[in-house]
């Protein structure tokens, strides 16, 4: 189905055969059946899940006999007389199962389900057998009995999601595609070939020949999502297939495929793409072998309505080529009301537009005698009562010079929350403020910290959280309502990991809140996974406070040393000597290192041996004045020492 800028691609399709019906899911998930031929709503299905698990494909099965008259009631003659009708369509749902609806019954047929964990992106009916085949973003595709509403074989198609299937007209063949296209023997449920020349999600898959596999004559066509070719591939008996053989240029990326098979090489197939810009593109083509240039279609279609003057393109939703050959069916509109319409074309002119008055038909007509809404008649000289004063009155009107007036003055009196927050600045910082001005402060910051919560403003959350008053803090804490604590915790777990200077403000908010709403953080059943942030942060910090103790006592060691050495240069030092030791025979020295002068030798004898002699004097002396102290201190002492003493002395 087409669709126009970015809507959503819904899930549409004709009934097979006659394209009687048109079969078409909302985005409301209702599933609604038109009657192509009277234009009218024939059938409407309201899924149990529907706005839950909404549908993601719809297909119609294969036309069955289906008996008018009962069987009880029927008369001989009429034993033979069957008419082949559309009965079932399946729907596959984005909760991975898959809804048989009857047209006959009006209600749903039966579900299957259980096999699928993903949406279900596709679903293919076999042509003979009551079989369904299903594939799934799970990777799997699965076969259903449908007699039975059980499962029959399930298996992995592909390492992707399975995008798109189709069945060969004789119901042998599988072809799925995710990125990859393989096709599956159905017998043995084995790959039979692989086909690769898709860059992104194969969206359509679609047999173009109803020629067995082993006459080269075997080929299907496949459309991928953002892409604006469709490819034709042939299924060769001896495997080389590796490349598309035939390619077909498009607008826009294919969202709706219809197409009659060719049955021989004389006979055309014939192929109505709908794009997603809304525009037809029409082909035909004798599939004999490789054509290396894209082909161009024959002719393109667009509907269109006046909006004034200018005309406004109608995106179409789906088209259907007849089997006469030479008309066609669309679907185009809005999805709650399509417009369907049968129209001839004709290929000899390459591009053609449709101008319907497509506005008049959309537009939603009431009839008024059906309606039970009716417009109460009002005269003119009658009351009208409205809640107002006293007496109900009619509201008073305001001149404008009033209401200017009163526009100024209540815009004086609204203060904007940055004057909010000085006044509450300076309502803190007044000493002789009133007892009930505290209530009123750490309402306000209540009420500005939920505020700056949620809106996320910097601006009121610094000024909030820049507050040093413990018991501000507490009292602004305890009024929080509950589902603002997780909030406050994530915005201090993030100023914590700020600068050093911050945390100690933010530690004290921290244990405010773990005290005032322990009860309400113990109930939480993810509480671990809240605070497991903060509590790593704190347990980092904490390891490194032994290490950081001991390099503050060493550096306290080594600054109080330098401080003390410091110190010590800074005292004066007399420089004066207390004592000068000169030498007397400073020139005899010098004289005595004179080995070369013997007439000199005389005189430093005489001088070494008077200097001799004036030491020798200085020793005796000194002896003589040791005994006088001596006898001075027998003299002084006799009393005191012993006998023992007197004797050693002695």
């Amino acid at each position: 189905m087409a669709a126009d800028g970015g809507r959503a691609v819904l899930p549409c399709a004709f009934s097979p055969k006659s394209q009687q019906f048109l079969a078409l899911c909302a985005q409301d998930g209702r599933l609604r059946i038109w009657n192509t031929e009277s234009k009218a709503l024939q059938q409407e299905y309201v899924p149990s899940a529907h706005l839950s698990a909404a549908c993601t494909c719809v297909t119609w099965g294969p036309c069955r006999a289906v008996q008018d008259v009962p069987q009880r009631k029927r008369r001989k003659c009429e034993s033979g007389a069957a008419v082949e009708q559309t009965d079932l369509l399946a729907l596959g749902t984005a909760a991975g199962s898959v809804l048989i609806y009857s047209t006959v019954k009006g209600d749903l047929h039966c579900t299957l389900d259980g096999e699928h964990s993903g949406p279900v992106n596709s679903v293919q009916w076999h042509p003979e057998d009551s079989v369904l085949y299903s594939g799934s973003d799970d990777t799997h595709i699965a076969e259903w009995d449908l007699q039975k509403g059980k499962v029959i074989c399930k298996w992995k198609a592909d390492r992707s999601a399975i995008s798109s299937l189709c069945i060969s007209p004789d119901g042998k063949l599988l072809l799925s595609a995710g990125m990859i296209i393989k096709m599956w023997n159905l017998e043995t449920k084995e790959v039979y070939r692989k086909f690769t020349g898709h860059s992104t999600m194969v969206t359509t898959l679609c047999f173009a020949t109803t020629r067995p596999p082993d006459s080269n004559g075997m080929y299907f066509l496949s459309g991928a999502a953002h892409d604006r070719l469709l490819s034709v591939w042939q299924v060769r008996s001896d495997g080389k297939d590796k490349n598309s053989v035939v390619s077909f240029t498009l607008t826009d990326e294919p969202q709706h495929i219809d197409l009659q098979t060719s049955s021989h090489k004389e006979e055309a197939m014939r192929l109505a793409v709908v794009c997603k810009d809304g525009q037809l593109h029409l082909f035909e083509h004798f599939l004999n072998g490789i054509c290396k240039k894209p082909l161009s279609p024959v002719c393109s279609l667009q509907v269109s309505t006046m909006k004034g003057d200018s005309p406004v393109p109608v995106p179409l939703l789906a088209a259907a080529l007849c089997a006469d050959r030479q008309n066609l069916k669309l679907a185009y509109g809005h999805h709650l009301q399509p417009v369907m319409e049968k129209t001839p074309f004709n290929t000899s002119e390459r591009h053609a537009c449709l101008v319907r008055d497509v506005l008049s038909t959309l537009s939603l007509s009431v009839d008024m005698a059906v309606s039970k809404v009716k417009t109460p008649v009002v005269n003119q000289k009658s009351k009208v009562l409205m809640p107002g004063l006293t007496g109900h009155k009619a509201p008073i009107k305001l001149t404008p010079n009033e209401a200017e007036k009163r526009k100024k003055e209540t815009s004086t009196t609204e203060l904007s929350i940055e004057e909010r927050l000085e006044q509450i600045e300076l309502s803190g910082g007044r000493k002789g403020a009133a007892k009930g001005s505290s209530s009123l402060q750490t309402d306000s910051f209540a009420v500005l910290l939920v505020q700056g919560l949620e809106s996320k403003d910097e601006k009121i959350l610094n000024k909030i959280f820049q507050t040093k008053k413990e018991i501000l803090i507490k009292n602004t804490v305890s009024r929080l309502p509950p589902p603002a604590i997780l909030p406050l915790l994530e915005e201090l777990s993030r100023r914590l990991q700020g600068h050093p200077f911050a945390a100690l403000l933010i530690v004290q908010w921290f244990k405010a809140v773990l005290t005032q709403h322990a009860s309400y953080l113990s109930s939480l059943p993810d509480l671990v996974s809240q605070l497991g942030l903060i509590y790593h942060m704190i347990e980092s910090r904490v390891k490194l406070y032994h290490q950081l103790s001991r390099l503050h006592g060493k550096l306290f060691l080594l600054m109080s040393q330098v401080a003390t050495s410091s110190s010590a240069q800074k005292t004066d030092v007399d420089r004066t000597a207390k004592l000068v030791y000169e030498e007397e025979s400073s020139d005899e020295d010098e004289g005595s290192g004179d080995e070369g002068r013997p007439e000199d030798d005389s005189d430093n004898w005489e001088e070494d041996e008077t200097a001799m002699e004036l030491t020798e004097d200085k020793m005796n002396h000194k002896e003589e004045d040791e005994e006088d102290m001596k006898d001075e201190s027998k003299a002084n002492g006799d009393s005191d020492l012993d006998p023992e003493n007197e004797s050693e002395e002695e």
